[in-house]
Formats: C-alpha cells, structure tokens, sequence
C-alpha cells in the first residue's frame, strides 16, 4: 500500500503545481498552456529545474533565481495540499473508481478554493463541465449511483438557488451568486443528496463562525462579504472522506 500512496503524493504534488496556474490564469482569461511559467515579478521563464513541486522553492529559498523577488507561500501551499489530498484519497479509496471521482473532485475544489478567495468568483470553466463528469462519476460509484447523482446535482442547485432568490426579494440585493449555485450542483452530481446535506450543514456551520468572528475582530457590520465557496469545498472534502460513516452512524441512533 506505500508504493501507491506515495504515487499518490507525488501525482498530486504535480497536479498541484498545474492548479498553480489555473488559479493565476483562468480568471483573466489567460491560456493554461502558453506562454511557459514565468517570474511574476521580471517576466524571466522559470526553467524546469526550477519548477519542481514543493522542492524548488525550498531550494531556491523562496526567491526568483534571475531578480531574486520573492515568491509567493501560495505556490507550495497548493501543490503540498494537493499531494496531501492525493495521498489520503488513496488511502481512504485504495484503486478504484471512488479513487477517480475523489482525485478529479478534490482538484476542482482545490482550484475553486482560492480563485474564490482571490477573485470572489467560481468560473464555470470549472463547474460547468463539472456537473456532467460528476454525474457520470457519481453514477460509477457504489455509494452514490444514477439516481443519487442526479437528485443531488439537482438538490444541490436547487436549494442554493431558492436561498439565493428568497435573500435577493427580502433584502434587495444579491447575498449569494450563481457560482455557489453551480458549485453546489458540481458537489451534489459527485457525492449524491446525502453528500447535499453534510456540505450545506458543515459548510454552514463553519461558516457562520468565521464570518462572525471576522465581523467580531474587524467591527463590522452584518454587510461584511466573506465568499462561500471555500466553506463549500470544506463540506464536500469532509463528506467525501467521512461522510457515509457520519450517516451510519446517526441512523443507528435512530434505532437504538
């Protein structure tokens, strides 16, 4: 079981530093492929030695090589992450097509994640084309099934949305976009309903915290915007990872 744990780790790491780019690059519209990785701060392309996961930018001490710049935590975070993720899917799945719908779902999320917190969007570059591999995905999996996936892709949509409109009709304005919408659907064609409900309360719950100890800590009001997304991608990994057994475990309280 080590040797595919550590592939694991080691294609996520790889993936991880993919998810670099596609977080700098897809909100202003800019090509995945070309030009080739280049230092943010002197434009001087980064040759391959210098671009491997985690490992370069230890070595390098966290700066350029041509202007010495600093390079941003963010790079290593997201490919360690990654790797981490990856690993702990395939503990958690062994190989199997639980193991694919985790690796594809995880990156997505991972992606959706900090582009949300930088840009406050979720592309549908990203969650269009998800929601048609989850639903094949999740139809593959024992846990979830055809059905499954389709109710929670459209539970998922659904209940979002209706929160969305009712907020926007009684407060006036727009409280929640369509990106959390779409991203919900995404989780719920991958994970089933059940997936639905562990997400919405987790992601909920966790939300409610930080938004009312950043309000707390910054003195503000019930106005402050803090994007969702993030707090979505934290349900679905919990679910994903521990969710069947959170649900076994409260039905059998109901039979005691």
């Amino acid at each position: 079981m080590l040797l595919p744990v550590v592939a694991g780790v080691l294609f996520g790491a790889i993936i991880g530093s993919f998810l670099n780019v596609v977080i700098l690059r897809l909100p202003e519209g800019r090509s995945l492929v070309h030009p080739r990785s280049r230092c943010p701060a002197c434009g001087a392309p980064v040759a391959w030695y210098d671009n491997v996961p985690i490992v370069s930018y230890a070595w390098l001490g966290a700066r350029c090589r041509a202007c010495r710049g600093r390079i941003s935590a963010r790079y290593p975070l997201v490919e360690a992450l990654t790797a981490a993720l990856f690993g702990c899917s395939v503990v958690r799945f062994g190989l199997t097509i639980d193991l694919v719908a985790a690796l594809v779902l995880l990156s997505a999320l991972v992606a959706i994640t900090f582009i949300d917190l930088d840009h406050r969007i979720i592309p549908n570059e990203i969650s269009l084309p998800g929601i048609p591999v989850g639903l094949v995905l999740g139809s593959l999996r024992a846990t979830v099934g055809p059905r499954a996936a389709i109710v929670g892709m459209l539970l998922g949509g659904g209940v979002l949305f209706a929160i969305a409109y009712g907020y926007e009709k009684v407060r006036r304005r727009e409280g929640m976009g369509m990106g959390d919408v779409k991203l919900l659907a995404l989780i719920g064609a991958f994970l089933g309903w059940h997936g639905v409900l562990v997400t919405m309360l987790v992601s909920s719950t966790v939300g409610s915290v930080v938004g009312l100890a950043a309000m707390i800590q910054r003195r503000e009001t019930l106005q402050l915007a803090i994007p969702f997304g993030p707090f979505l991608a934290l349900g679905a990994a919990v679910h994903l990872f521990w969710g069947e057994e959170w649900i076994a475990w409260y039905l059998s309280l109901s039979t005691v």
